[in-house]
């Protein structure tokens, strides 16, 4: 086996060829379900565990199927991120480098793809992020304009679309089946609100306890970052309640074993170091798979699965050949435990955040540009606008942050922790061993035993950036290739 494929580990001989043979049968096209929680970094659910979190339900549906342990979107920020979710492509090929920014009506999405191939599809729940700002986030030339353009295309995309938002999302959900015809295969994506910013819910145990919380350790240990952490968990546990309500009543409706389900985080947690950066918990998310008969359950993996990924992988398993333009894999191979060619490298962007105009008090989260390459071991970061101030997405006025800030300027704060939020401006490149510095405050570019691999990292970005059009500057020129 070369370094490059990649087995599902633990599977019998017997159980490979039984579910070889049924992988070479004939069978229907499965139905797909998507379901995708907001700001969900992957360390945080007791599946993939971490002892502070009480998920029942997410615990038994990942017991169920194959669990994703190294599953990053393609941007850290729910528009672009779930352009290449649905694509297959990154967001900056696909021209979706602003919030405000409808999905272009060139580029074709997998629920198109299946809706062509005789799939009744539909969109349901939070607002999915495709179709511009949504009804909270316009100003009215704005609106004027995109509605003259006609440039808000989804209704025309699929057949059932209601995002209006995650209450009631049961009772919309049981509206897609009612209306889905009886000998159609079925896409549905279901979108839910937790566990995005503000933190002001709870699941069924109550608040957590700060003092029992996992501070991972690119997050000083300070009250407000414990009670921060401590309200983001009690929403997932709400999240993992809302959850079951869907999948009973998906199941209820949809009983065919033959349904691909997958839950998904959209990107990761607004925390220092999460959503908004190229970090690995900004875009590190839950990823679980169940398919009967198809899947292993209990399975899991540590392959590198791109957002760019899930469309491709899903349209393979529905038979279908990908879309022109998508630039992820399919990984339907190790889904059905067949070896499988794995990434070497995979990529993010940081692109525009939110919908406010460009001015000096939000051009920090606002208009903060950087590109992202992983490797199995080594992460490089490509800051384009290293003068901008650090600041976390959403949660820069949550006791946390404020806590943070006070702490630097008394000068309590660790060096580490001082170093990865304070400096200024930020490094234009950043390298990181992630075997041996997993929270990514040691920065090792420019070290001269790195030079061979901050150099392989840069070309693989060259030509990532290259391949989509990417609008920045090529970390190496186009010219001496310095």
């Amino acid at each position: 086996m070369n370094r490059r494929q990649f087995l599902v580990g633990g599977a019998a001989a017997p159980l490979m060829q039984a579910q070889q043979l049924r992988s070479a049968q004939p069978r229907r096209q499965p139905n797909i379900i998507v379901l995708l929680s907001d700001d969900h970094s992957a360390p945080y659910l007791g599946c993939y565990g971490d002892p502070a979190l009480r998920t029942p339900h997410l615990d038994r549906f990942a017991s169920q199927g194959m669990r994703f342990d190294r599953a990053f979107t393609a941007a850290p920020q729910c528009v672009p991120s779930r352009t290449a979710l649905m694509t297959g492509r990154s967001p900056v090929s696909a021209r979706m480098g602003r919030f405000s920014s409808p999905l272009p009506p060139d580029i074709v999405t997998m629920p198109e793809r299946l809706r062509e191939a005789g799939y009744f599809t539909g969109i349901c729940g939070r607002n999915f992020h495709l179709d511009g700002p949504g009804v909270n986030g316009w100003n009215p030339p704005t609106r004027e304009i995109i509605d003259r353009q006609g440039m808000m295309t989804f209704s025309k995309r699929v057949d059932f679309l209601d995002a209006t938002g995650q209450p009631r999302l049961v009772e919309r959900i049981n509206r897609f089946f009612d209306q889905k015809p009886a000998d159609k295969p079925f896409f549905l994506w279901a979108n839910f609100s937790d566990p995005h910013h503000v933190w002001d819910a709870q699941g069924p145990g109550g608040p957590v306890d700060p003092a029992k919380v996992r501070l991972p350790a690119q997050l000083p240990d300070l009250p407000g970052v414990r009670g921060d952490l401590a309200r983001y968990l009690a929403e997932i546990e709400h999240l993992d309640t809302d959850f079951n309500r869907v999948l009973q009543t998906i199941e209820k409706r949809a009983p065919d074993d033959n349904t691909i389900v997958v839950f998904m985080g959209d990107n990761g947690m607004a925390f220092p170091h999460g959503k908004g950066s190229l970090y690995d918990p900004g875009s590190n998310v839950p990823l679980m798979m169940r398919w009967p008969g198809m899947i292993q359950p209990g399975t899991s993996n540590k392959v590198l699965f791109s957002g760019e990924d899930l469309a491709p992988t899903l349209l393979d398993a529905a038979g279908l050949t990908a879309i022109k333009g998508m630039t992820g894999q399919s990984y339907l191979p190790l889904l059905r435990g067949q070896p499988q060619q794995a990434r070497r490298y995979l990529f993010g962007a940081r692109l525009a955040h939110g919908n406010a105009a460009y001015t000096a008090e939000t051009m920090a989260s606002e208009w903060d540009q950087s590109r992202m390459v992983r490797s199995d071991r080594y992460k490089l970061i490509y800051n384009c606008t290293p003068w901008m101030e650090y600041q976390p997405v959403d949660s820069m006025r949550d006791p946390g942050w404020q806590q943070m800030k006070a702490a630097h300027a008394d000068k309590l704060l660790k060096p580490e922790h001082d170093r990865a939020y304070f400096t200024r401006p930020r490094p234009i490149i950043e390298l990181y061993d992630l075997d041996s510095d997993p929270a990514e405050l040691i920065n090792l570019a420019g070290k001269p035993e790195m030079v061979a691999v901050e150099r392989e990292l840069k070309l693989a970005l060259q030509e990532k950036m290259i391949v989509d059009y990417d609008f920045l500057p090529l970390p190496l020129g186009a010219t001496n290739g310095r």
